[in-house]
């Protein structure tokens, strides 16, 4: 069974545009994303699936830069992306990542695919409330290219996965108990404004050269430090629409 994990990169974003290339640490975003996922164990193949818009050039120059496979498809449907992506590198499970989650846990995504290797099933559940930007989702691509013919509304081309969860009992799931330490759904981690970044920042520059540094060790930082977590606690997540 070939896991591939597929990063979704673009350089387009309402709110904060060109995020996925912007500073980070002694890097930028990405590289800490392709970092970490190449660190989960039982992942294959990492690659970084863009747009083919001339603004995404600059992702793909960057994953040629690093010797990181890069594939190329739809601006707007990025469940195509995704399919025509997996069938190119023949995957037989697909674990989605977005370019915009540089802490991303690669600890949690082991063990996501571990749960998937005892309990064959077509996607991976985690439960219990985790920070926005550390949880992966596995999927068996069958399921994957089924969600692909069925799931015909804008907000199911946009958000690849989300016809499972709208319809959940289409779906046979295996469930993974997320970590008692990692249950603070308080905090984001995520990169999707400018005080995001301030975060994420603050962050990197406490593990600065560490971009292995592990989730929880993240987590523990932020909660002991309030006034950092508080940068962006404000920060409202774009609803799906």
């Amino acid at each position: 069974m070939k896991t591939v994990v597929i990063i979704q990169a673009r350089m387009g974003s309402s709110r904060l545009p060109g995020k996925v290339l912007m500073p980070l640490g002694d890097t930028v975003v990405l590289d800490y994303v392709v970092t970490r996922c190449r660190l989960i164990a039982g992942a294959d193949e990492v690659v970084v699936a863009t747009s083919t818009l001339p603004p995404d050039d600059a992702i793909e120059a960057w994953c040629h830069r690093r010797a990181t496979p890069c594939f190329r498809g739809s601006e707007d449907d990025v469940l195509s992306r995704y399919v025509e992506c997996a069938r190119a590198y023949r995957a037989d499970r697909v674990m989605r990542v977005t370019a915009d989650c540089p802490f991303v846990d690669y600890e949690l995504a082991g063990d996501i695919i571990r749960t998937m290797d005892a309990d064959p099933a077509d996607l991976v559940v985690v439960e219990g409330e985790l920070p926005r930007g550390l949880v992966t989702e596995l999927f068996d691509f069958s399921a994957l290219e089924r969600i692909h013919r069925i799931g015909r509304e804008p907000r199911h081309r946009e958000h690849v996965t989300y016809y499972a969860y709208e319809y959940p009992g289409q779906f046979r799931r295996a469930v993974l108990q997320a970590p008692d330490e990692l249950r603070h759904p308080r905090l984001r981690i995520t990169l999707d404004t400018e005080d995001d970044y301030r975060l994420l920042k603050a962050v990197a520059d406490r593990f600065r050269g560490n971009l292995a540094v592990p989730s929880r060790e993240v987590v523990r930082f932020l909660l002991e430090h309030p006034e950092i977590a508080a940068l962006n606690a404000h920060v409202q997540q774009k609803p799906v629409v």
